[in-house]
């Protein structure tokens, strides 16, 4: 598995894909971490995998434009109002990036236990080629890609990429389309929230 370097900002090219990788995005990375962590109202839904009932391997909450429902794993979240300091992100997304997002998930890694599975961000509703925008806040950890087997970037290697505190990553259309990734369990390491702002259409 290859690991794609990170020196400063980087616009990083896969086939089928295109990232974008800032460091150090967040300015108050640290006070953001803390009041999301300690103020959210945090939910860990139960999910059904392979017949069995098991919990959802992190926290999770989702925030957005009033009367926004969003369905991910078979569950349906409603979104909750936007904390002040990611609604500050979301315009400044907007202003950079000219990206417009009307709600975002955010996910509490309460250690390394905590993990995301292999998927995309292809969902019906965030339309046919999604932009999403990732930020990291607390502990580094490692998000892996892996090109979809029937996708423009089947057979390609897997890719690592590690993101930081109060980084940004942009994934730009194509790259649901073509790529998975995940956040695999790390041993030892603190908390993480992510944050990933989406647009959900019609």
């Amino acid at each position: 598995m290859a690991g794609i370097a990170q020196h400063g900002a980087v616009d990083i090219n896969l086939l089928g894909g295109q990232l974008h990788y800032q460091p150090e995005f967040v300015s108050a990375a640290d006070t953001l971490y803390r009041v999301l962590r300690d103020s959210v109202a945090w939910q860990q839904p139960v999910l059904r995998i392979y017949g069995r009932q098991r919990p959802t391997p992190r926290l999770v909450s989702f925030v957005g434009d009033p009367g926004l429902s969003y369905r991910y794993s078979g569950q349906c979240h409603h979104s909750a109002d936007w904390p002040a300091g990611v609604a500050a992100l979301r315009e400044r997304l907007a202003n950079e990036f000219q990206l417009r997002f009307n709600c975002a998930l955010l996910n509490y890694y309460r250690d390394g236990g905590d993990s995301m599975a292999w998927h995309s961000d292809d969902e019906t509703e965030l339309g046919t080629s999604p932009a999403i925008a990732s930020i990291s806040l607390g502990e580094r950890r490692d998000f892996r890609f892996r090109p979809k087997p029937r996708g423009a970037a089947a057979g390609q290697p897997a890719q690592t990429i590690a993101l930081e505190h109060g980084s940004l990553l942009l994934m730009l259309p194509p790259t649901q389309a073509n790529w998975q990734h995940c956040v695999p369990r790390r041993v030892g390491c603190g908390g993480r929230i992510n944050i990933t702002f989406r647009q959900l259409i019609g």
